[in-house]
C-alpha cells in the first residue's frame, strides 16, 4: 500500500494506493484558512498544515485499517513557493508567505538587478509568487525575522519535517524558489547570495522519486502502521499531477480546464523562457525538466457568464452540442483576474470585442471557449519558440467535458488531445506513485503510465484556416486590453 499527501491552499487531501495502483481510501480535510491582512497579502499558519495532514490520515486510519497498516511509501505533493520560515529550534517564526502572495514587486527589480544572467541559470524572471523575492521582503521589512532564519522550508515540506524529522525538499518543487541551478539541478550559491542567504539555510535536495526519510515511530504506531514508511521526495502540486496522469517523455504534456487553465509540457533538458513569463522548473523525475503556463480563468470565464445570464456553465457547455464548431468573429479575452502568463501583467483585464444584436447566450459561451482557447495557443507558442515540441496532450479538468471545447483547442495548437476514461488522476494520485517508486525502486517509466483513453479529439482540417485568422484578430484585441 502507498499512501499520497496533497497540501493545497484550501485543504488537505489524502489516498490509499494498492500495489495495482487502484484508489482504495481517500479523505480530505476541512478548509484551510488564509489570511490576508493587507491588500496583496496571502499567508498561512504552517500549524494549520499539519493539523489538516493529521485530520485526513487519522480519518484513513480509521476507515481503512488493514490498508493503513499495510502502507510502504509515502509520497507528498504541495501548493509551491511558500516560504516558511524557521528558526533554529525548527520553529515557524511567523505565517508562512503563500504563492498568490503579490506584496514582492520591488524584490523581483532586485533580484533582476543582482543577478543580471539570472534567466540563464534559473530559467525564468523573477514574479512576486516566487520564494526568493518573499524572503528579500522580508530583509527588508522585517529584519528581526529575517535576522533569526536558520532554514526555509517551502509548504509539503514543512509537513515532511513533521512526518520525519528530515529537514529535504525535491527538486521539482525547490526548482520554483529561484534558487535552483536549473542544468545542474543543485542549489545556485550565486542566487542564494542574492537573497543573502547560502547552503546552511536550504534542505537537502533529493529527487522526487528517492527516498528522503522514514516516517517518526511514534506516527506509524498512531496511525497503526505495521512499519515506518519510507517518504519520497514528491513534487511540487502540478509536477505531481503530470506524475498521476504519466507526463514524463519530451514533448508530452497536459491541458488542464479547470478553474484556472495550465499547459503543461515535458521536457528532456532545461529550456529557459527568455523574456516569456514562463515557469521552466524540473520534474519529479531525475533528468527530466518541464515548462508550465497557467491562464488565470478558464472554465470560471464560462461561470461568469452563466451567472450574468442566469444560466448554469455546463448548461451553456451542453447547449453547444457535441459537433466541432468553426471559428467565431466575435472576440473574448479571458483576462478577468489578470494575466500571469506568457505576459505578466496584473492589471490586464478581459472583456469582449465585437458583440452585435444577434449574438445571443451560445454565440457568446461559444466564443468565451475559443477566448480560452487561444489564449492556451499563446502559451503554446511561447513554448515553441524556446525549443519545446509538443506532441500530443492530455485533456484533464472539468472543462475536458465538452468535446467542442476540446476540438477548439487542439484546433488553435494543432496538437491532438487525449482525454482518459477516469478523472483520478490528481496530485495525490501522483505523490502515491513517487511512494511507490521510493519504496520498491521501480523505474519511474513502469510506475508512472498513461492513463486508459476514453477517446482522441484532433484538429479540424477544415477549420484551421478560420481559427488561424481568427486567433491573429484576438491577438491583436488583447494587446489592447
Amino acid at each position: 500500500m502507498f499512501l499520497g499527501i496533497d497540501l493545497g491552499t484550501s485543504g488537505v487531501k489524502c489516498i490509499l494506493m494498492d500495489d495495482a495502483q487502484s484508489v482504495i481510501g481517500e479523505a480530505s480535510s476541512r478548509p484551510l484558512e488564509v489570511s490576508r491582512h493587507r491588500p496583496g497579502w496571502s499567508e498561512q499558519d504552517p500549524e494549520l498544515w499539519w493539523e489538516a495532514v493529521s485530520e485526513t490520515l487519522d480519518s484513513l486510519a480509521a476507515g481503512h485499517p488493514a490498508a493503513m497498516a499495510a502502507v510502504e511509501g509515502i509520497g507528498l505533493s504541495g501548493q509551491m513557493y511558500g516560504a516558511t520560515v524557521l528558526d533554529a529550534r525548527d520553529q515557524p517564526l511567523r505565517p508562512a508567505i503563500l504563492w498568490n502572495d503579490t506584496r514582492s514587486g520591488a524584490e523581483c527589480d532586485e533580484l533582476m538587478a543582482g543577478v543580471p544572467d539570472l534567466v540563464a541559470r534559473v530559467g525564468r524572471r523573477p514574479t512576486p509568487g516566487v520564494t526568493a523575492s518573499k524572503i528579500l521582503w522580508l530583509r527588508r521589512h522585517e529584519p528581526e525575522t529575517y535576522r533569526q532564519i536558520r532554514k526555509v522550508l517551502l509548504p509539503k515540506d514543512y509537513v515532511r519535517l513533521r512526518l520525519s524529522g528530515e529537514k529535504s525538499t525535491d527538486l521539482a518543487d525547490a526548482s520554483g524558489t529561484m534558487w535552483v541551478d536549473l542544468a545542474a539541478r543543485n542549489w545556485s550559491d550565486r542566487m542564494l547570495e542574492a537573497s543573502g542567504l547560502n547552503r546552511t539555510h536550504m534542505p537537502q535536495l533529493v529527487e522526487g522519486t528517492e527516498v528522503s526519510g522514514r516516517l517518526r515511530r511514534e506516527l506509524a504506531a498512531r496511525w497503526g502502521m505495521h512499519r515506518r514508511p519510507v517518504i519520497a521526495g514528491g513534487g511540487g502540486d502540478n509536477a505531481c499531477g503530470a506524475c498521476g496522469t504519466g507526463v514524463i517523455e519530451d514533448g508530452d504534456g497536459t491541458v488542464s480546464l479547470g478553474t484556472s487553465g495550465v499547459l503543461f509540457v515535458a521536457n528532456d533538458s532545461p529550456r529557459p523562457a527568455g523574456d516569456f513569463a514562463i515557469e521552466t522548473l524540473c520534474h519529479a523525475v531525475p533528468g527530466r525538466w518541464h515548462q508550465m503556463s497557467v491562464l488565470l480563468s478558464a472554465t470560471s470565464c464560462l461561470t461568469w457568464l452563466g451567472a450574468r445570464l442566469k444560466r448554469e456553465p455546463g448548461e451553456l457547455a451542453r447547449a453547444l452540442g457535441e459537433a466541432p464548431l468553426p471559428a467565431t468573429g466575435l472576440i473574448f479575452v479571458p483576462f478577468l483576474d489578470g494575466c500571469w502568463s506568457p505576459r505578466s501583467d496584473a492589471s490586464v483585464r478581459g472583456g469582449f470585442y465585437g458583440l452585435a444584436h444577434q449574438h445571443d447566450d451560445l454565440a457568446m459561451a461559444q466564443a468565451v471557449m475559443q477566448g480560452v482557447a487561444f489564449a492556451l495557443r499563446e502559451c503554446a507558442d511561447a513554448f515553441r519558440s524556446g525549443g519545446s515540441e509538443l506532441r500530443r496532450l492530455l485533456a484533464i479538468g472539468g472543462g475536458s467535458r465538452s468535446r467542442p471545447w476540446l476540438a477548439m483547442i487542439a484546433t488553435s495548437l494543432g496538437v491532438e488531445l487525449d482525454v482518459p476514461r477516469t478523472g483520478a488522476l490528481g496530485a495525490a494520485f501522483g505523490a502515491a506513485r513517487l511512494g511507490m517508486i521510493a519504496a520498491s525502486g521501480a523505474a519511474p517509466g513502469t510506475v508512472l503510465r498513461r492513463p486508459a483513453l476514453r477517446e482522441a479529439i484532433g484538429p479540424e482540417p477544415a477549420h484551421a484556416d478560420g481559427y488561424a485568422q481568427a486567433y491573429d484578430r484576438w491577438r491583436t484585441v488583447a494587446a489592447l486590453c
